[in-house]
């Protein structure tokens, strides 16, 4: 990785549109930074298209196409996306999978958590649990003790046993019936809703983020970066992202922005 700081900004001559992580990529110790906001708002006022990429469940997600400045939202790590069009003050929606799939999917999710948690009977779902359509998420650091790597490993492993695809964020494990991942559902997002097509995303997609789970959009694309809390995750990745920036979280968000808005100097 290089120092986002370091670039030829040139390089992002063509970007159109910027995919953002969510958790620790636009937020900063849990919180949203008013600079992160702001960078939103700028890059949404500058013609930009910003969609949050992020593996939180469809009630926030929700919210965050209504009320944030960006164009859309990518939730549950690949499940749907959803879009407000406020035109005709409508909010688009696409699921990968039928209702009757995920009925089905949850199910046998929970049952599949409910033998983990024999294992492993500390673990807790994620108080965000409720929101969710398409996915289970496990807490291993948001609102409990960290959990330790072996134990974050071997929970990762027992659940890919049972026939979950399972990703690492920095604040959970996620598992979920399927093989859609962040960046299946953003190259559907890009092409239905923005008119990328997938043969332009080097040239015209940047996508920042900070955890293992990001790891197909950093291998994936061209124009990758990772906001410095990544470094905690390094020995996880076997895809790099192209740069990185000096700030953590939002801040390195708006950094980010900041080093994009440059390019027209």
């Amino acid at each position: 990785m290089r120092k986002l700081s370091e670039c030829d900004v040139r390089i992002f001559s063509n970007v159109e549109a910027i995919l953002s992580d969510l958790d620790d990529t636009l937020t900063l110790n849990g919180k949203l930074p008013a600079v992160a906001y702001a960078a939103l708002e700028a890059l949404s006022d500058s013609g930009i298209k910003t969609v949050v990429i992020t593996g939180r469940p469809a009630g926030w997600c929700d919210l965050i196409a209504r009320q944030w400045p960006v164009d859309g939202v990518v939730g549950e790590n690949g499940a749907f996306y959803f879009r407000y069009d406020q035109g005709v003050r409508k909010m688009i929606r696409r699921f990968l999978r039928s209702d009757d799939e995920r009925r089905r999917d949850r199910a046998k999710l929970t049952e599949w958590f409910e033998a983990v948690q024999k294992s492993h009977p500390a673990i807790r779902l994620a108080a965000d649990q409720d929101f969710r359509i398409s996915d289970i998420a496990i807490d291993v650091r948001e609102d409990v003790a960290p959990l330790s790597d072996d134990e974050v490993s071997e929970i990762m492993a027992e659940l890919a046993a049972f026939g979950a695809t399972v990703k690492l964020s920095s604040i959970h494990i996620n598992a979920w019936i399927g093989a859609f991942d962040k960046l299946s559902m953003s190259k559907l997002y890009l092409a239905d809703e923005l008119g990328i097509p997938e043969n332009a995303l080097r040239e015209r997609v940047l996508y920042i983020g900070d955890s293992p789970n990001d790891e197909p959009m950093f291998r994936e694309l061209t124009l990758t970066v990772a906001v410095k809390n990544i470094e905690d995750y390094i020995f996880r990745l076997k895809h790099m992202p192209a740069f990185i920036t000096e700030a953590p979280g939002g801040l390195g968000f708006a950094e980010m922005a900041q080093t994009l808005r440059k390019r027209g100097t």
